[in-house]
């Protein structure tokens, strides 16, 4: 299937001069959204998947129920992610129109299936632009140690999958050096 006829684009949104593509018209065909999502786990190379909200979320927790995936680790924004003392990692990123702030949980990696002393995540995102929110991501969880049981575990993000790489922007090439980047669907800005 060309999943690229599926997605709608407008230009000028948020802002003047980015062309926001559009990937809810996914959400709209149940038998589009299934072949979708099969082929995101099939792409995914970790069992653990880190994804930023919100979008993230819709085409990663499928794969829970699916048995392709067996943790979604959920990146939100300010005030979204309840969180006890010492539990909160927050990671500044630069967004194609501006900069951000977003925020994990050091229990949700401490509940990832874990192969030898690593904890091994896929990151999925729907849009690769300027690759800032994935690079501020990874370089985070890239750095964190968890300790399980007396036991300390290094987390390794082990790919990169997205719904769309938008090509004629730097995102692949500000990421690459992380881990290698897969894209379902390729488009350009044009």
């Amino acid at each position: 299937m060309d999943y690229k006829e599926v997605l709608k684009f407008y230009p000028n949104f948020p802002i003047h001069g980015v062309n926001f593509v559009d990937i809810i018209p996914f959400l709209q065909d149940k038998d589009i959204f299934r072949s979708l999502v099969d082929d995101i786990g099939a792409a995914c190379g970790s069992p653990n998947i880190v994804a930023p909200e919100a979008r993230g979320f819709l085409f990663t927790a499928p794969l829970l129920y699916s048995g392709m995936a067996e943790n979604v680790i959920p990146v939100r924004k300010k005030g979204k992610l309840p969180f006890a003392e010492g539990d909160l990692i927050a990671v500044d990123i630069v967004k194609e129109y501006g900069k951000d702030q977003v925020f994990y949980r050091l229990s949700d990696l401490a509940a990832c299936k874990r192969e030898g002393d690593i904890i091994p995540i896929t990151f999925f995102d729907d849009i690769l632009a300027t690759g800032g929110t994935a690079r501020g991501i990874v370089e985070s969880l890239n750095s964190q140690k968890v300790t399980i049981d007396g036991k300390e575990y290094k987390v390794k993000v082990t790919d990169f999958v997205f719904l769309v790489e938008i090509d004629d922007l730097p995102g692949r090439s500000i990421i690459e050096d992380l881990a290698p980047v897969k894209a379902l669907i390729h488009v350009t800005e044009g």
